[in-house]
């Protein structure tokens, strides 16, 4: 390594959990062909399968990396099928991910994203297995993007148009009604809806109520201290989005909410 060459970032965002030998097999095969990669877990812990939550946690972390990061996102359940693994530099930045949506809101920030669809074998590992492409697939393009030793126009042919998850953005069902989702519960069972912060403060300027299964929330509070126990309330979450919580419990086994893709929300003014 010359002395003015800054490592490399690479960061890993899986649904893999760290029970099994996945993720250390993919930071191996990183750090082989990136010796000098600094390596850095978003998170390991998304909802398995949960291609919303994967989308929700990289949105959220990357904007706070600096130019040039290469970022692994593996939250899959297609692998092995004819969904595409995809190359999107966006933000100043690179992103590596199958092409299933997981990638939906960080590519919304940026006006110009630039796509490729992964299709180089010469850069995969050899005899690439059909359930474990973040260690044949994305970690050694990641690498070699990291490296240097591959760009953007390597990697395969530009890809005009990706998937990108649905239901996004609330939608307004009828007057003073809008139906949203969830998109994702933290550790500490706090359920992130996908209104945000912005959006919430136009449509509900008055006394409101979120309808969540057979639950309705009307309370809304600044922090949780001043919050009541054993009441679900809405803020303000630091993720900029409308945040549905209890003081030192979990909102979402009071909602249960097993699932964060399966939550309807509603949003309706009453004036």
């Amino acid at each position: 390594m010359s002395a003015s060459r800054v490592p490399p970032i690479v960061t890993l965002t899986t649904d893999f959990g760290l029970l099994d030998h996945y993720v250390g097999t993919m930071k191996g095969v990183l750090l082989t062909r990136c010796p000098d990669a600094q390596l850095v877990d978003i998170s390991h812990e998304i909802q398995p399968f949960s291609i919303y939550s994967g989308a929700y946690a990289i949105d959220q972390a990357a904007p706070y990396f600096p130019a040039g990061t290469v970022h692994v996102v593996v939250v899959d359940p297609g692998v092995g099928t004819s969904r595409k693994a995809v190359l999107i530099q966006a933000l100043d930045q690179y992103f590596v991910a199958p092409d299933n949506g997981v990638l939906s809101l960080v590519i919304g920030r940026d006006d110009s994203p630039k796509v490729r669809e992964i299709t180089n074998s010469a850069l995969w590992l050899e005899l690439p297995s059909s359930t474990f492409h973040g260690r044949d697939i994305f970690a050694p393009v990641a690498a070699s993007i990291a490296s240097g030793a591959a760009r953007m126009k390597d990697v395969g042919p530009v890809l005009e148009r990706i998937e990108l998850l649905p239901d996004l953005e609330p939608e307004q069902i009828e007057h003073g009604t809008w139906r949203g989702r969830l998109l994702s519960i933290d550790r500490f069972g706090n359920v992130i809806t996908n209104f945000k912060a912005s959006e919430f403060r136009s449509i509900s300027s008055g006394p409101f109520f979120i309808r969540c299964g057979n639950h309705e929330i009307t309370e809304f509070r600044a922090t949780f201290e001043n919050a009541p126990q054993n009441r679900c309330f809405a803020y303000f979450g630091s993720s900029g989005y409308v945040e549905l919580g209890m003081k030192q419990q979990s909102a979402a086994v009071f909602l249960q909410a097993s699932s964060a893709d399966s939550l309807t929300l509603q949003v309706l003014t009453m004036r």
